[in-house]
């Protein structure tokens, strides 16, 4: 088949791609160009790291460049570099079909939006289409490194096919020949040519050269000093290396020659794209040895939960024809990961004590990679835990405070830090939980995300203080003063007598049966008639609500024992004591509710069908009791 053109259909999602490129983004048509130019410099940068590990090289005399000639009397452009080559079936699979799901990414948020974001294009690694947006045709010549290839023609009016061809006699590299629609003949002019370039590549680690002469600066940012670097040229090198068009939240560079040689700048973006509904982010960033690329979005240098960090690590120390698989178990890389991670939480932490506000913007945005951090990572647990932020009993709305700045607040005599998890901070502040708490005047950390609670209990404590859910069962609180003895005394005698209380909960245990494992006055509740708690201690009520879903079942098993607590002062457990020696039956229908609602207040599952016919029930009796009937 190599023999002879051979004329095939696009994949459909190509089509459709097409066409949105064509008739939809074209109200900033320079985008082309920076697209085809940065494929250029990925060919370029995978022959440079491929020829350190190849015996033989086709065209290896060819310096590594890239060269755009332009003819405004023949209206083409042409974009030519030396780098990696594609083989035919590389033609095929890399033009003609969309291999990553990023492209139907793309396809879908286009859709969604108004189609003229022209930002998203490289986003998605769909770029070379771009061409299209000035293009009547495009074809595109390449001829792979491998000794044994030949060179391959493939083109394309984007009518639906292309065409693939036999193209002898061509260099090593891939050229790619544009031929101008009628409104875009102005992209034959050098002139604005180079003023693309320097405005989207100026960064390109590869000479480009316009009608043969170089309009680029080849600069490694990271290798010179940061008093020697504008905030323009750091924000326009983010911009290269994170494909991004806005600036960075905050930015750190910095080098160290112990125990390993590194300069490294990293950046913190302003957004969270997981986020915004585009998948798990691949890592951000590129380890260099020289400024030779080593590894593009290395998985290696840095911990997964650190994935949305961008920009270049750039260490000496790394021999230059390292594997990538060598890479996950060299030594040096493993130091370099523990330097990098504790040089950029020691920013994190530099940059909260600087500007608390902006630290806040960072925290919403990215913490949950934080508590990720806490969940998965031993090493850095302990600076991790310095960075946590939540609301609390004694914040103001909106504002979060630091562990830290909770341990300062702390009381004499107070040994742990309490946290309590919910919906809202309006839900936490009107359930039984917080009651003891607030008359205690303690300070409860409050807790709005599932994960909070996992992340807290793999802490375990902080500056010496055990961390310690609000809901646990097993759950100690400091006394309030010297007259804590005295009032509770004076509340039981307001309440059930201790052989009344004994009587009721075993006779509650009785009626709930395995619903509960045991049933016992409470000594946390102050408004409220019961409250669920689990019996374990460990497991608190969010972490079993994100252990359910992860299991994806009914969501109404249990996975540890419940206690439910009661309150013997409230007129609602007094009462019913009454009523279990008047109506026994209606007594256990009216326990059950009382289970159900507490169930309910924690945050757990009820089987709603049984729930909601017992509370008609009961509505119906007090209905006909307040009627006379």
């Amino acid at each position: 088949m190599s023999a002879k053109t051979e004329t095939r259909e696009f994949q459909a999602e190509v089509k459709k791609m097409l066409d949105i490129v064509i008739n939809s983004l074209y109200t900033e048509r320079d985008v082309f160009l920076r697209e085809l130019v940065s494929n250029a410099a990925d060919a370029l940068e995978k022959l440079r790291h491929q020829s350190l590990v190849e015996e033989e090289i086709f065209d290896d005399h060819l310096s590594l460049e890239i060269r755009i000639d332009c003819n405004d009397k023949e209206h083409t452009l042409t974009i030519t570099d030396t780098g990696i080559g594609m083989t035919r079936d590389e033609l095929v699979d890399n033009l003609g079909t969309i291999a990553h799901s990023g492209s139907k990414t793309f396809l879908t948020k286009l859709s969604e939006a108004d189609q003229e974001d022209v930002s998203l294009i490289g986003q998605f690694g769909v770029g070379f289409y771009a061409a299209f947006m000035v293009a009547d045709e495009v074809k595109v010549q390449s001829r792979s490194y491998l000794m044994d290839d030949e060179g391959h023609q493939w083109s394309s009016d984007a009518s639906g096919s292309y065409k693939i061809s036999p193209c002898k006699g061509i260099h090593r590299g891939t050229r790619i020949i544009i031929k101008l629609k009628e409104d875009a003949h102005a992209y034959a002019d050098s002139g604005k040519i180079k003023e693309i370039i320097k405005r989207y590549s100026s960064f390109v680690s590869f000479p480009i050269k316009v009608d043969g002469e170089k309009v680029n600066t080849v600069q490694a940012l990271w290798t010179r000093g940061k008093s020697e670097i504008t905030d323009e040229e750091y924000n326009e090198f983010y911009k290269f290396i994170g494909n991004a068009v806005d600036e960075p939240l905050y930015r750190l560079h910095f080098s160290t020659d112990a125990p390993l040689a590194i300069k490294s700048l990293l950046y913190t973006p302003k957004e969270n794209f997981e986020n915004l509904g585009f998948g798990r982010m691949d890592p951000g960033v590129s380890l260099y040895c020289q400024k030779v690329l080593i590894e593009q979005h290395s998985k290696n240098i840095l911990p997964d939960w650190l994935r949305f960090l961008k920009g270049v690590v750039d260490s000496e120390d790394l021999p230059l024809n390292i594997s990538r698989q060598a890479l996950q178990d060299n030594a040096l890389v493993a130091k370099i990961h523990k330097v990098l991670t504790s040089r950029y939480l020691k920013h994190l932490e530099e940059e909260a004590g600087k500007d608390p506000e902006q630290y806040q913007e960072f925290w919403r945005t990215f913490g949950i990679f934080l508590k990720e951090g806490i969940t998965s990572d031993f090493t850095h647990r302990e600076a991790l835990g310095r960075l946590l932020r939540f609301e609390s009993s004694a914040s103001e709305p909106g504002r979060m405070i630091s562990l830290a700045e909770y341990v300062e607040r702390m009381g004499e005599g107070q040994e742990s830090i309490f946290y309590i998890n919910g919906s809202s901070r309006e839900a936490i502040e009107a359930g039984p939980y917080v009651e003891a708490f607030r008359k205690r005047k303690l300070e409860v950390i409050y807790t709005l995300e599932p994960i909070d609670d996992f992340a807290l209990s793999h802490l375990g404590e902080f500056a010496g203080k055990q961390l310690v859910s609000a809901d646990r069962g097993d759950l100690e609180l400091p006394e309030s003063g010297a007259g804590e003895e005295a009032a509770q005394k004076e509340e039981q005698a307001e309440g059930l007598s201790d052989e009344r209380r004994q009587g009721l909960t075993a006779w509650m245990q009785e009626v709930l049966g395995d619903r509960v494992k045991e049933v016992h006055v409470s000594k946390r509740l102050e408004d409220s008639p019961a409250l669920i708690v689990n019996a374990g201690g460990y497991m608190t009520s969010s972490m079993e609500r994100v252990m359910r879903a992860a299991r994806q079942d009914s969501g109404f098993a249990q996975f540890a024992g419940k206690n439910l607590e009661i309150n013997p002062r409230h007129e609602l457990i007094k009462n019913l004591d009454k009523l279990r020696e008047e109506d026994r039956e209606f007594a256990a229908s009216v326990v059950e509710q009382i289970h159900d609602n507490a169930m309910i207040q924690a945050g757990l599952n009820v089987e709603p069908r049984a729930m909601v016919e017992r509370s008609y029930r009961i509505l119906e009796r007090l209905v006909k009791k307040d009627g006379g009937g």
